[in-house]
């Protein structure tokens, strides 16, 4: 778990992020790492999903942006 996503989601400190899946892809000058997420509690039942974007500027000077949403 990443615990930079969870602090940018603004998830409380007893819940988790669990990964379910994950894709690359590089396409106009961006490496973008794709993350889906289940958002769980202290007992471990799912209360939420999304979707986390961590895109890097392959030139310089290499920015980046981190995105979510929340589909569930």
């Amino acid at each position: 778990m990443n615990q930079e996503y969870k602090e940018k989601i603004g998830l409380p400190d007893n819940h988790d992020l669990v990964q379910t899946d994950t894709k690359w892809e590089q396409r106009k000058g961006q490496d973008t790492d794709t993350y889906w997420y289940d958002e769980v509690d202290e007992s471990g039942n799912v209360v939420a999903k999304y979707v986390v974007r961590d895109s890097t500027s392959i030139y310089p000077p290499f920015g980046r942006s981190i995105s979510y949403d929340k589909v569930g």
